[in-house]
């Protein structure tokens, strides 16, 4: 009688507390049909090959990302993640910084990883620019292929909704839907 009161007191424990889940099954899981879990855990350091510095260049603009990971990190009391969190660095042709998040605090970069695609292929960063009445937030996507590891795509697509400010001169401070090119440094 004591081992078996010992066993639901275990698994009531045990649920109220949650779970530890890898990011692999996360990526794969379907609302609905998700584990409950307290903690996302990269159990294959799929996030180690994105971190460092990164830089390219498109359309006369330098690039440069700069990528931690960060453990058990979460937002207040919201599910704890392994994630990335970005930082970017943007400049002109001629030098001038059109943006930069070097020198954020990890909370406040605006730029924080959310979950790998079905396929594990992309990793999806969640990040918000300047003009956020603009709809200058949504996902980055990172790929990196196999046979070139040094290299990385990055491609932005922003929320679809609805401007909640004059945006009729506007552009993303990532460009939309164009790949950029970033080599490790």
């Amino acid at each position: 009688m004591k081992n078996i009161l010992s066993i639901i007191c275990f698994a009531i424990f045990t649920s109220c507390i949650g779970q530890t889940v890898s990011l692999e099954t996360m990526a794969q899981c379907q609302p609905g049909n998700c584990p409950v879990a307290t903690y996302v855990k990269d159990v294959n350091n799929l996030l180690n090959k994105y971190v460092g510095t990164w830089k390219g260049s498109l359309e006369g603009k330098n690039y440069e990302f700069n990528f931690i990971k960060k453990e058990n990190f979460g937002f207040e009391d919201s599910l704890k993640k392994d994630r990335l969190i970005g930082r970017l660095k943007i400049t002109n042709s001629n030098g001038i910084v059109e943006y930069d998040s070097f020198n954020k605090q990890d909370n406040e970069t605006d730029f924080f990883g959310h979950n790998f695609q079905p396929n594990l292929k992309a990793y999806m960063v969640r990040f918000a620019g300047g003009k956020l009445g603009c709809i200058d937030y949504g996902y980055v996507y990172l790929i990196i292929k196999p046979e070139t590891p040094n290299n990385m795509g990055v491609l932005f697509l922003p929320d679809n909704d609805i401007a909640t400010q004059d945006c009729s001169n506007f552009k993303t401070t990532i460009p939309t839907e164009k790949r950029i090119n970033v080599v490790k440094q």
